[in-house]
This record gives C-alpha cells, structure tokens and sequence, in this order.
C-alpha cells in the first residue's frame, strides 16, 4: 500500500470514529440503562460486528447485498426489528431495582446483541465498501488483504471511541444512581433512544449503484 495513501486513511478514519454516529448512541444508551460492564461488552460484540463487514466487503458479500434490493431490505429489517425490540425490552425494564453493575447473563446478551446489531446494519457495510477502497493501491499485493488491515483499524479506532464514551456514561449514570426516579426515565429515554434506531434504519435507502 503506498504509504501516503496510509496515512491519509489514518487521518480520515480517525475523523470519523470522532464523529458520534448510530453505534456511538447504543453503546451509550446500552451503558446508561444497564451500567458499565454492559456498555464494555456492547464495545465489544459491535466492534466483532463491524469485523464480519470487513471481511464480508474483502469478498464481495456486502457488494452483493447493496446490489441487490430484495437482500438489502432483509438485512435491513432484520436488523430493525432487532432494534425495535431491544428498545421496547429496555424500556420495560426501566421497573426493576437498578444498580452499578449489570448481571453476568446480561452482560453476555449485551455483547450478542451488540454483534447481532452491528452485524444486521447494512449501512455499516455501504460505509466500508465506500470509504476504503479509496486508499487501497490496485497495483499493490492482495488488494482484499489491503481491504482487511484498513477495515480493522478503523474499527479499531471506533471501538476506541465507543470506550471512551462507555467511560463518561459510566459517570452520568453513577451520579444518578441515587436517584431511581431519573435512573427509571434514563432508562426508558434509553429504550425510546434505541428503538428509534431501528425507525431510523428502516427507514434507510438502498446506496445508490454508480
């Protein structure tokens, strides 16, 4: 990869994971209704998410999945749904005594639901196939190997963003956490925040094919 080009990435992607955007959002809301370990793991299972777009856009799946309408509203709604229902189970949990910390079971649901998420977003995977062929060298070897390495630092660089934000809403919710009338709004206002994710997605267009 020519190295000018490289760089130019690493600036660009560092940009752009310092931009709040949809996965910026969950993991928040997932940390401020549920607590930190909840939000970690969220990190972490949208950070694989983002993985399984990286290697599906090296081979020519997520190509395939764009082109294609019929498949690009399945992923899609699929992927709302999932929303949708997270949202309504978090915000009907907003009832039950909260504390610091998240249950272990929850905790692995967190980083199930954060892959599946992520995974089901074929907006994320428009993002990639667009942004990183940009700075991929076609003379270069392997160019889907190129695709590979750039992919994972930028979700490297996301994830890093995400971390810092699990951190501050760790902060928020452990003033509030005395304060169970606020931590019940926080909660549902999570709920409402997440399902509105999935609207937003369902509602997402097709890219279109140039």
């Amino acid at each position: 990869m020519i190295e000018t080009n490289f760089w130019l990435f690493l600036a660009a992607a560092c940009l752009i994971a310092a931009v709040p955007g949809p996965g910026i959002f969950y993991v928040a809301a997932r940390t401020l209704s549920e607590g930190r370990a909840s939000g970690f793991a969220s990190t972490a299972g949208t950070a694989l998410g983002g993985l399984v777009h990286v290697v599906a856009g090296s081979l020519g799946i997520s190509a395939i999945i764009l082109a294609s309408a019929e498949l690009f509203a399945v992923v899609k709604f699929i992927g709302a749904l999932y929303l949708l229902s997270l949202g309504i189970k978090t915000f009907r949990s907003a009832g039950r005594a909260l504390s610091l910390e998240s249950e272990p079971v929850g905790d692995r649901r967190a980083f199930r639901d954060g892959v599946l998420v992520e995974a089901l977003n074929p907006k994320t995977a428009a993002f990639f196939l667009a942004f990183i062929p940009q700075f991929l060298d076609p003379a270069g070897s392997s160019p889907p190997m190129q695709f590979i390495v750039l992919g994972a630092i930028s979700v490297i660089l996301n994830t890093l963003a995400d971390v810092v934000v699990v951190l501050m809403a760790t902060a928020t919710r452990t003033q509030l956490i005395g304060r169970p009338h606020l931590m019940r709004r926080l909660t549902q206002g999570s709920g409402v925040f997440i399902a509105g994710l999935g609207l937003s997605l369902a509602l997402a267009r097709r890219p279109v094919q140039g």
